[in-house]
């Protein structure tokens, strides 16, 4: 759940506190839990919906911010270090739209079947292929944008791993 929760908030902090939070939420809600069905869909579910509802108070927040003047906000250091390989893939799985974002860590980073991300996530089987080849295809052109002539392979390793899970 926590590498799964630090792929749909790009944060570890934040991937923390959504797993606590929607680990009480399940605990609350643990009457709902039907026997007999996976207990690890239904908890990827609820990381998901309480990943969403944070995104919308983060929104709400954000708009906030938006109408404090410029010299209240903070600036990356001019002499900051080029980012990791792995700097640039966590960029593009963030920059990705959410339905692919969630099949993306669900299926790549998380080993889950498409039938299987397609019963967290209650949607057929073609949709989250078809979702997941797209996710795939965006993060190939994003991670390749972001570092033209990269010798470091990450695109080369992001074609790896689809072999290998898809």
């Amino acid at each position: 759940m926590r590498r799964f929760a630090r792929g749909l908030t790009g944060s570890a902090t934040d991937a923390d506190d959504l797993v606590q939070a929607a680990c009480e939420r399940a605990l609350r809600a643990s009457d709902q839990y039907t026997e007999g069905t996976r207990l690890d869909s239904w908890l990827y579910r609820i990381v998901q919906t309480t990943w969403i509802d944070m995104a919308r108070g983060a929104r709400r927040r954000a708009a906030h911010l938006d109408s404090l003047p410029a010299e209240h906000m903070a600036t990356a250091a001019p002499d900051a270090p080029a980012a990791l390989t792995l700097g640039a893939v966590r960029r593009a799985v963030a920059a990705l739209p959410e339905d692919q974002r969630v099949l993306v860590m669900l299926v790549c980073v998380e080993g889950q079947t498409y039938r299987q991300a397609a019963e967290v996530l209650d949607l057929p089987i073609g949709t989250v292929m078809s979702r997941l080849s797209r996710g795939r295809a965006t993060l190939r052109r994003l991670i390749e944008g972001e570092a033209p002539g990269d010798d470091t392979g990450t695109a080369e390793a992001l074609r790896r791993s689809k072999e290998t899970v898809g």
